[in-house]
């Protein structure tokens, strides 16, 4: 049960468009705060997009939905999950990144993170390119491989970008595989879809053994089947869970670098996410929110929207775990 020191701050006491912004108005806890070995979910914005190849701005991302988040309330109506009671959650701040050296800003991203888990807390990220998967899971799985499910239109598993840049967005998962941090045998990528250069990356998905359901199949099948087979891939294992906004039609998320139409709607985007209850996470990642091309923050707020539901389901994995 979380003390009450880590509530959120309630719109029935501030009005929502009032205070200074935190990750759905939950304290804000520094590595130097006195309550940082309290936390158990800590939810870090990183504020970086130099793997961006086509449209920048997501270094903009964690500030744009650390303000919608204000909209977030304690319970999820669908479920009835109350995350902020389970367990404690905190705003742990951002990681400062280095914006004219990517390897630099990659060894501080796995700092930060290798200090977050010597504290024992679970991580929730914001980006941030699709790029800062790869350094954040150096840090979470430095001693053992994970599965990983992936929500995205693109499978990030190319080899190179402009004949051997090696660390882009569209390169993390090629690198995670390579460097041992994700056992392919236990990945799926769900929502894969767009026109391509050629079909590269799926060679090397099929090659090692990583499970792809592209759009096509989504749709046909649906959300309950496709994520049964999810659960089915990740296991009982430790598994990382990370979500690029542009899985989503452009229609209902415009705000992205690298929009592919076709997409699953608002809802649905929601439903894959509620529906990894069961799934033995250790960390999420929320990315690619581009608040340059959706100043309203439609974008945003759908994305901490499913950042909530992925708080959810850590929040049951924490508190069995520490029950």
């Amino acid at each position: 049960m979380s003390d009450v020191f880590f509530q959120p701050v309630s719109g029935m006491d501030l009005p929502r468009f009032a205070g200074v912004p935190t990750f759905m108005r939950l304290p804000l806890v520094g590595f130097d705060h006195d309550r940082f070995g309290d936390v158990d979910i800590g939810i870090i914005g990183v504020p970086w997009d130099s793997g961006t190849t086509n449209r920048p701005g997501p270094r903009h991302g964690p500030r744009q939905l650390r303000d919608l988040s204000t909209m977030i309330r304690a319970e999820n109506a669908a479920t009835g999950v109350r995350p902020f009671e389970a367990v404690n959650c905190a705003d742990l701040g951002d990681v400062g990144p280095n914006p004219a050296d990517i390897v630099d800003s990659m060894d501080r991203i796995t700092a930060f993170y290798d200090h977050v888990l010597k504290a024992g807390i679970m991580p929730l990220t914001a980006g941030g390119d699709h790029l800062s998967s790869l350094p954040i899971l150096r840090a979470l799985a430095r001693d053992r491989p994970l599965g990983m499910i992936h929500f995205d239109s693109h499978t990030d598993l190319f080899h190179s970008y402009f004949g051997g840049t090696m660390f882009t967005h569209g390169t993390p998962f090629r690198r995670a595989v390579e460097e041992g941090l994700l056992d392919p045998k236990r990945v799926v990528q769900i929502g894969i879809r767009g026109t391509a250069y050629d079909m590269e990356d799926r060679d090397f998905a099929r090659a090692e053994g990583i499970r792809i359901i592209p759009i096509e199949e989504y749709f046909k099948r649906g959300v309950d089947d496709v994520m049964a087979e999810a659960r089915e891939i990740a296991g009982t294992g430790e598994t990382y869970v990370t979500y690029d906004i542009d899985f989503v039609d452009p229609s209902f998320a415009p705000g992205t670098g690298t929009p592919e139409v076709g997409g699953p709607n608002s809802f649905e985007a929601l439903m894959v996410a509620r529906l990894l209850e069961g799934v033995n996470v250790v960390g999420a990642d929320l990315v690619e929110v581009s608040p340059p091309f959706d100043q309203t923050g439609g974008t945003a707020f759908l994305g901490v929207s499913i950042m909530f539901e992925l708080l959810c389901v850590m929040a049951g994995v924490r508190a069995r775990a520490t029950g």
